[in-house]
């Protein structure tokens, strides 16, 4: 039997990176995965922006299982620059997709898992959502925004028996890093992104999904208004160094 086995679970942003190893993970971990994005090969075709679409796919999700038991909300884009070099439409549109995105499918998944008195929210933040970055604005305040809905969800839903969490990734081997670290004129900020990370490297998207099952599962089951950091020690300090390899 899987951590997840015969668990009915929706996951945004499911066709690329973090959201597409999710699925995968919980698939094998014997779940009923329902995946939703804007491109690729999804169950829904989605724009998580749009609540109406958002209740529509819930709804068609109870319809057909009678329940949601983990929704996992990994739908999200990059963006940011300098506060006065960020076009206000721009703004609106990662705030929209990241945050915004997050409570719409949040605010019709939890309304049923109220009914079912149980239930996990796993969110996707960032560890750009816990400290600053050079150029962050708009997407570190979106992923502040969403830790700071998860912990608000975790108090309020605590009592229907309702788990909130989130993760924070470092630098993951995604096409959305890769989009931005990749490109020319980007290496040397490439080279000491990866070299903040402690343990020398970017992570991969299964390691993400690894920590996404177990705040989903009952391994899990004391855990809620957590946001767990995976970020190959990208925030555990300033390394100068010093003493080289041992």
């Amino acid at each position: 039997m899987g951590q997840l086995q015969d668990q009915v679970t929706f996951v945004t942003g499911g066709t690329s990176g973090i959201g597409a190893a999710t699925a995968t993970r919980f698939l094998a971990e014997g779940a009923i995965v329902i995946t939703a994005d804007i491109a690729g090969d999804p169950d829904h075709l989605l724009d998580v922006r749009d609540e109406a679409a958002v209740a529509a796919v819930v709804a068609s999700i109870v319809e057909a299982h009678g329940r949601i038991d983990v929704v996992v909300n990994a739908a999200g884009v990059a963006g940011g620059g300098p506060v006065h070099m960020v076009d206000s439409d721009e703004w609106d549109r990662v705030m929209d997709i990241n945050l915004k995105g997050t409570f719409n499918v949040c605010k019709h998944v939890c309304a049923q898992m109220i009914t079912q008195r149980s239930g996990s929210v796993v969110n996707i933040a960032s560890i750009e959502g816990i400290e600053g970055t050079e150029g962050g604005s708009v997407y570190n305040a979106s992923k502040g925004g969403v830790i700071m809905l998860t912990k608000s969800m975790a108090i309020d839903y605590g009592p229907n028996q309702i788990r909130v969490n989130a993760v924070c990734p470092g630098g993951v081997s995604t096409p959305l890093l890769h989009s931005l670290i990749d490109q020319p004129g980007m290496e040397d900020y490439r080279a000491k992104m990866l070299g903040a990370h402690k343990l020398g490297r970017f992570g991969e998207p299964e390691e993400i999904a690894n920590a996404v099952l177990f705040l989903a599962s009952s391994e899990a089951s004391f855990m809620t208004g957590s946001a767990m950091v995976v970020d190959g020690g990208m925030t555990a300090g300033l390394s100068g160094g010093f003493f080289g390899e041992f």
